[in-house]
């Protein structure tokens, strides 16, 4: 294993998650301002739908394709066949996927006044067949998909603020933000022929492949379910207004669970061919690298979220948001188990071949949030939407452990805690003593997030964390090459 490439395919990673970390937090302040909070939850209640539709035409394609295709990387013929026959699988789910959306429209009249909304916000289905952006994934290229993604949100960033000016506008809204999200999959129809060239065939290799899409289909069905579930019937049961504040907590959960989780992209082709030769010392090697990501970064995360969440809330869409600041909170303490659980799941039962196993937990999981929310959500809105998140994450942890494989060690986990829990204290005592000190919501934001990092870095420095001085050396010999050129 290359340590080098490992860095440079999280760095680029990083970037593309960054990127879209940044670009909400510079259009989510302004578009909740001007679209209002019923418009921000027409937005939301939109999406949650299309998710289930999106759901059936990825049906769990994706991971299985980055893992199948990682694993062929050395054979370019093999490569090329099974890529063709998973885009063809996936051309004809997306087509029934959109025909179920029909049909849906028809029967289910009280989504008459979402259809256009839900028809534009649609089309990111049909781009992300098109784009096959997994092929991309399985052969680390993603140095192309930092650029790109750099690309489409600068042009989307200026579209926003040119056509997004009244609460009316949040048709545009939803155009500009499929363009930011989806658009730049097309671009990738003839880039991609760098690897292989993929082709619809009507010899799609069902026998071979019709199982594990399958199960794939099945646990990503429950894991979207159980994601948007809350959503979708906070919406159905109280409302624009409380699935527009929910949805705003939601965000900020989202932004930073995506980006804390999107090593697992950049671990899973290696751990996929490391566990088909069964190399137990480099499958410990890289799931003590990505975890290592997950605490050095996301737990900072976490303690930040839980000692201003609130502030935040207010600072990013203003104080008519202010009532999803305790539902922030309930999430970011779901999203320390999603974070752990999500190591174990999409680290070693994927990458294994164990989706039978992670399906049956996240299934468990989806039903346990779908039953607590029809009956929590009545009386406790939002704030029971956010419980049961945790509740199900909570249990998909606790499982993640108990069926693990023993064959992987983990070592030095004493050492991996040390640093990060040393500098998250240090964060919950800035955040503390800034409220206690300041008044205003951004002036609290500001001041703890900056001496929060400043403290963090030292900290890490301090206490030389192996995951944070790696990056740093590599970084510091990048610029001295630099300069020496």
């Amino acid at each position: 294993m290359s340590k080098n490439s490992v860095k440079n395919n999280t760095i680029f990673n990083t970037i593309k998650s960054v990127l879209s970390v940044v670009y909400p937090l510079i259009t989510f302040p302004y578009t909740t301002r001007v679209l209002m909070t019923e418009n921000v939850g027409k937005i939301g209640f939109g999406s949650s739908i299309v998710s289930y539709f999106t759901l059936i035409a990825s049906l769990g394609i994706s991971t299985y394709a980055v893992r199948e295709c990682a694993r062929l990387r050395e054979d370019k013929a093999a490569l090329e066949e099974t890529a063709s026959q998973i885009f063809s699988i996936n051309i004809v789910s997306t087509a029934v996927s959109y025909f179920a959306l029909l049909v849906t429209f028809l029967f289910a009249r009280k989504l008459d006044e979402y259809r256009l909304l839900i028809c534009i916000q649609s089309s990111v289905i049909l781009f992300s067949t098109l784009g096959a952006e997994w092929i991309n994934t399985a052969m680390e290229d993603f140095r192309f998909i930092a650029i790109r993604t750099m690309i489409m949100q600068a042009v989307s960033l200026a579209l926003m603020f040119i056509f997004v000016r009244r609460p009316e506008d949040y048709i545009k809204y939803a155009m500009i933000s499929v363009l930011s999200s989806s658009g730049a999959h097309i671009a990738n129809i003839l880039y991609r022929r760098r690897f292989c060239r993929i082709r619809f065939t009507l010899s799609m290799g069902m026998k071979k492949h019709l199982r594990s899409i399958v199960l794939m289909f099945s646990l990503i069905l429950s894991q979207t379910i159980y994601v948007n579930s809350d959503m979708t019937i906070l919406g159905l049961i109280k409302g624009d207004y409380e699935t527009g504040l929910y949805s705003t907590a939601v965000r900020i959960y989202t932004i930073v669970n995506t980006t804390i989780a999107s090593i697992s992209l950049v671990v899973l082709p290696k751990l996929s061919y490391y566990f088909a030769g069964k190399d137990y010392k480099e499958i410990g090697k890289l799931m003590k690298y990505s975890l290592n990501f997950i605490l050095v970064l996301g737990l900072p995360c976490i303690f930040g979220l839980e000692v201003i969440g609130p502030q935040i809330i207010v600072f990013m869409a203003g104080e008519a948001y202010a009532g999803a600041g305790l539902a922030l909170r309930i999430l970011s303490a779901a999203m320390l188990c999603s974070f752990i659980g999500g190591w174990i799941g999409n680290n070693s039962f994927i990458p294994a071949g164990r989706e039978d196993l992670s399906l049956k937990i996240s299934v468990v999981s989806a039903l346990i949030n779908i039953v607590l929310n029809f009956i929590l959500i009545p009386k406790w809105g939002l704030y029971a939407a956010a419980f049961t998140t945790f509740l199900s994450e909570l249990f998909g942890m606790i499982c993640g452990f108990v069926f693990m494989d023993k064959n992987i060690r983990i070592e030095g986990l004493r050492s991996m805690l040390t640093g990060p829990l040393i500098g998250c204290a240090g964060i919950l005592a800035i955040g503390i003593a800034a409220q206690l000190l300041l008044t205003e919501a951004w002036l609290i934001t500001l001041v703890t997030v900056a001496l929060s990092v400043i403290w963090y870095i030292a900290v890490m420095v301090v206490s030389k964390n192996e995951f944070f001085m790696g990056f740093a050396e590599m970084a510091v010999s990048k610029i001295k090459k630099r300069g020496e050129q």
